[in-house]
């Protein structure tokens, strides 16, 4: 009770809420319910104010210049660096490479490493649950390679079968790459387990972790993946921004990604230098204002406290879970033991699409179709689900509204 009450205290919902401009909008003159966190969070002003500081203030190129606005922009910009490493427990801030988001953090794997270690007959395995960014290019570099793509099945719960998973490694298998979090369903696969498993053989792993950096606490080093990857947005942070942690010495090894300014050190029309790490990677201007505004996002995170955040986040996921249970002809999509935040559904005879529509003109936003996830939905014979995935702003009372929203749903399409 007294760990509980002091959880409950340090974190006040309704004062978090208050840090959020698009929370106090309506929709459709309904106040809106925010519930597709799994797709992107919402921005605390901290971070809106972040951007509009930098472009206000001191708006300049990174790296190059030698003048104030040019050093205050690349003091800010590697601070992000060093957050991000903070953040995931990197070993070095060399280890961190900025991207686009975690599909290009994928990418840059696959067109580096994949290229240059992927033979013909070399195995690669994912899973079932897996976001398309971490199926598609796995499936352009065998394609390229004569390489195989491998598949671990999951069960009806929408849990990683470890045993099929086990069988599945070889000496052939050279790459192991699977989601940490479910986007789809919410599954927190044993990631440890998983990367131990696969070191076994002699195989790298690559973990996706999109949806896991928001929710669990990462430590790479303890996790001893080779590759983690994530984006800003989902951790109310700036779109068009996100992380790539590697192995130092993987990264030293692997061949350039894009080749242009900044990641050289030397050129001429003969030969050119490459840079060193992380510069290797982060060819021509970068994304400086998202950037320098995503360590205000990890500065919230870490000021709210995470396990504060996953303990407010797993109450609400109960509370949905039982509240969506009492509405007949609702199931479930994936009902593993261990969850993070995000629910999905189907309800008999409706269209996930229609129901979101209906569910808009009340002001409360979910997420319908297949989730990029179209071999998860085959696996469990739908098309899509509505997904309803929560954050640290949402609420119970929230929660009721949905419910209310769905049973109102039903009485009017049936």
């Amino acid at each position: 009770m007294i760990a509980s009450a002091t959880i409950q205290k340090s974190l006040d919902v309704y004062s978090i809420r208050r840090q959020f401009p698009v929370l106090d909008r309506e929709v459709k003159g309904k106040p809106l319910i925010y519930f597709d966190n799994a797709a992107t969070s919402q921005k605390p002003q901290s971070v809106i104010d972040a951007l509009v500081n930098y472009y206000t203030n001191y708006n300049a190129n990174v790296h190059r210049g030698i003048h104030t606005l040019a050093e205050e922009a690349t003091l800010a910009f590697e601070a992000t660096r060093d957050a991000a490493q903070q953040f995931i427990h990197a070993a070095s801030r060399e280890e961190i490479i900025f991207t686009r988001g975690t599909t290009e953090g994928i990418n840059l794997v696959a067109y580096t490493w994949g290229r240059q270690n992927i033979k013909a007959a070399d195995e690669i395995i994912i899973s079932t649950m897996e976001h398309h960014s971490n199926i598609v290019p796995w499936q352009i570099l065998c394609e390229e390679k004569g390489a195989v793509l491998k598949v671990i099945p999951i069960n009806d719960e929408g849990e990683l079968l470890f045993d099929a998973y086990k069988k599945l490694l070889s000496q052939k298998t050279k790459l192991v790459s699977v989601v940490h979090v479910s986007n789809a369903l919410g599954t927190i696969n044993p990631a440890k387990q998983i990367i131990d498993a696969a070191h076994k053989t002699g195989a790298v792993v690559l973990i996706d972790g999109a949806q896991s950096a928001v929710h669990l606490d990462i430590n790479v080093q303890q996790m001893d993946c080779d590759f983690f990857a994530f984006s800003s947005h989902k951790l109310y942070g700036p779109t068009g921004m996100g992380v790539l942690y590697g192995k130092k010495h993987f990264l030293e090894a692997m061949p350039v990604f894009h080749g242009g300014g900044e990641m050289i050190k030397e050129v001429s029309f003969e030969k050119t230098t490459y840079n060193d790490l992380p510069y290797k990677y982060e060819a021509g201007t970068p994304n400086i204002a998202d950037a320098i505004a995503f360590k205000s996002a990890l500065d919230f995170i870490n000021e709210t406290g995470k396990d504060n955040i996953r303990k407010h986040e797993e109450e609400l996921l109960h509370y949905a879970t039982k509240q969506l249970q009492q509405i007949p002809g609702l199931k479930i999509i994936g009902t593993a033991k261990e969850k993070a935040s995000v629910v999905s559904f189907v309800i008999d005879n409706l269209h996930p699409q229609d129901i979101g529509i209906l569910l808009d003109n009340r002001g409360i936003a979910v997420r319908t179709g297949h989730h990029c996830a179209q071999p998860l939905m085959h696996r469990f014979g739908i098309t899509g689900t509505v997904r309803a995935s929560f954050a640290v702003y949402n609420t119970k009372e929230e929660i009721d509204e949905l419910i209310a929203g769905l049973q109102k749903t039903i009485k009017m399409l049936s």
